[in-house]
């Protein structure tokens, strides 16, 4: 588990320089619920959803062993991202999230 990165994907790093040029800060401090990409003048925060960790609706497969705990890890994972949302959008955000597979 220590060796898997929650910042840093490869799908994060092939959209930086893209999102550079738009004016996107690359994963910016001090924004509640870490978005991977912001514009500050534009209020826009993108996040980049591995399909397993956010449960893809495309690609997510179910774990085959220890079910119970990453079954309860990944619903915790998307309950997050929706209260993430909905905090962002109240704070006048535009929240993108963008899927894994979506980037490859």
């Amino acid at each position: 588990m220590a060796q898997i990165k929650s910042r840093g994907t490869k799908p994060e790093l092939r959209l930086k320089k893209i999102m550079k040029k738009l004016g996107f800060t690359y994963q910016p401090k001090g924004i509640y619920g870490k978005p991977d990409f912001v514009n500050k003048k534009q209020k826009i925060v993108v996040f980049v959803d591995g399909c397993f960790w956010h449960k893809c609706p495309k690609c997510y497969k179910e774990p085959k062993s220890r079910k119970e705990f990453w079954i309860t890890k990944i619903n915790n994972n998307v309950k997050r991202d929706k209260e993430v949302n909905k905090r962002l959008k109240r704070d006048n955000w535009k929240v993108i999230r963008v899927w894994e597979h979506e980037i490859k």
